[in-house]
């Protein structure tokens, strides 16, 4: 796909949201519920296994050790200076998210990363490992055999992809052997948190809930945080957040925002984002962006009507080449970045531009650039 049909597609993204077509959402998908949250877990372990892409013992010593160590721990003892060359072990780091309200004897994904100069760890199977939490405290136990991503062959064999090989994963790899403390709440009241921090968004569920249920249920503390006041049985909490839950809302458009790939050129904005009057002169490129009066009057001898003076504005592009072009209509974004695109900017040119504007003071959204 061509940078222009990319830039084409995301300015028309960008025409699109706007506050007449914002759909309702659910409460559960801009909120979450304070204190029900995933925990993270790590642990190093031993990978077995391997068709001889595994680490290469003089050069990572600790896979050595490990597999000396662990081998004590099962009874066997090895002679004193032996010299182990291994090529199917790889020391690895294991990591895990601990789910809210998670059981023991639940089972739950894991990653397994080579930590050594292992080659693959396609074929190879993770040996117990336990997987501690910030507490350095065990919450999990993993093992089992790695499924690797990225190889595949084409028909007949005629093309081979081989990715990155030194990460796989476990499919509910890890056993949960202790449980998380999760407080739903504090006494009377639970709090929603709102993943983006937006005053009318916070104001809009307050008033949706205290619409369903008796008034004074939601209080906004701030932008981003909700006090509900529930149940203390838990039973009928519980059936309280679920229909807190499904409650929808149409929630407020968020603040204009620009994100700008600097390497590829790429535009997204996530609303239609204004220009003011500017002009800009970047190498043979120039961008002016101007008001022009239009006026209308009542036609002669016309008894009533009066005469009004609308301001419109217009995008005025020129580049030494004698490409010219004019935009007539609201001075937005998208069609500078479609005009820019289209006498030939690269991506260079559109960042300076709009680092230029931005700076001015005529681009009134956020600008990033990543």
């Amino acid at each position: 796909m061509s940078l222009r049909n990319i830039l084409f597609g995301f300015a028309w993204l960008g025409v699109l949201l706007t506050p007449s077509m914002v759909a309702a959402e659910r409460i559960k998908d801009i909120t979450s519920i304070q204190g029900v949250r995933s925990n993270q877990l790590i642990g190093y372990g031993l990978v077995v296994g391997l068709d001889g892409t595994g680490d290469q013992t003089q050069q990572a010593p600790f896979s050595v050790q490990s597999i000396a160590s662990m081998l004590g721990q099962l009874g066997v003892n090895l002679p004193p200076g032996i010299n182990m060359q291994l090529r199917n072990i790889a020391a690895v780091m294991v990591t895990a998210a601990l789910p809210a309200f998670a059981k023991p004897g639940q089972n739950i994904d894991v990653t397994v990363s080579s930590m050594g100069n292992a080659k693959s760890l396609r074929g190879g199977t993770l040996l117990m490992t336990p997987l501690k939490g910030i507490d350095n405290q065990v919450y999990a136990v993993a093992q089992g055999s790695l499924v690797i991503g990225g190889a595949g062959a084409g028909s007949a064999g005629s093309s081979v992809q081989i990715n990155h090989l030194n990460a796989g994963r476990i499919s509910a790899g890890a056993i949960v052997e202790r449980a998380v403390p999760t407080v739903l709440g504090q006494g009377e009241h639970i709090h929603l948190e709102l993943r983006d921090t937006d005053f009318t968004t916070a104001r809009m569920i307050v008033e949706t809930v205290n619409s369903r249920f008796p008034s004074g249920t939601a209080t906004a503390l701030d932008g981003r945080i909700i006090q509900i006041r529930a149940p203390l049985d838990s039973s009928q909490r519980v059936t309280f957040i679920s229909q807190i839950e499904n409650l929808e809302i149409n929630p407020a458009q968020g603040p204009a925002k620009v994100i700008i790939n600097a390497r590829t050129g790429s535009v997204v904005m996530n609303q239609a984002v204004m220009l003011a009057t500017s002009a800009v002169a970047h190498g043979n490129l120039s961008v002016i962006i101007n008001t022009q009066p239009i006026i209308s009057q009542p036609g002669p001898f016309s008894e009533r009507g009066e005469t009004v003076v609308v301001p419109q504005s217009q995008i005025e592009i020129r580049s030494d080449e004698g490409n010219l072009m004019l935009l007539p209509g609201a001075a937005n974004l998208a069609e500078v970045v479609k005009a820019l695109n289209a006498i030939g900017a690269t991506p260079q040119d559109l960042l300076a531009i709009l680092q230029a504007l931005k700076a001015a003071g005529s681009l009134r959204a956020e600008l990033e650039i990543i």
